[in-house]
């Protein structure tokens, strides 16, 4: 990743619905050679997917939880890092000291969703248990624009 790709990112992370075109004209190149860059960044991880935030940050009726992680083996547990990224619903996860080996947080249409997300997750080779928690309610709410990987590429 250089320093175009990174104005690039800023530029998406600022307004996620900008044209190639406009994008083009922000970072200095034609907008065909903004899209390749875009199609790779997204390929390689660096853009891992877009969101949409409604109005005054409501949420409508998405359920919120938060699902903490143990792996059986913190240095070869690649196969559920990369089962989580598949999972469209999750919208966080990070990697974690202590206790707990990984944190996702999860926003999806339903309850029942999250139970069945849940599931799955707590039946992936190499998890050994989770702990969930449900969302009660939002204080804070940043504005959010593409989900970024700040992984090396």
């Amino acid at each position: 990743m250089d320093a175009i790709d990174e104005k690039i990112i800023a530029e998406l992370t600022r307004n996620a619905r900008i044209s190639h075109s406009e994008l083009a004209g922000k970072v200095l190149l034609s907008r065909n050679a903004v899209r390749q860059r875009v199609e790779r960044l997204e390929r390689q991880g660096h853009i891992a997917g877009y969101t949409i935030v409604r109005a005054g940050g409501d949420t409508g009726d998405a359920v919120s939880a938060l699902v903490l992680v143990y792996r059986q083996d913190r240095m070869r547990g690649g196969d559920v890092l990369a089962a989580l990224k598949r999972i469209p619903e999750v919208v966080l996860c990070e990697i974690l000291s202590g206790d707990f080996d990984i944190m996702v947080r999860l926003e999806a249409a339903s309850l029942e969703r999250v139970r069945g997300i849940w599931e799955d997750i707590a039946q992936m080779p190499g998890v050994r248990d989770t702990v969930t928690a449900l969302t009660l309610s939002r204080v804070v709410n940043p504005r959010r624009g593409p989900r970024i990987s700040t992984e090396p590429g």
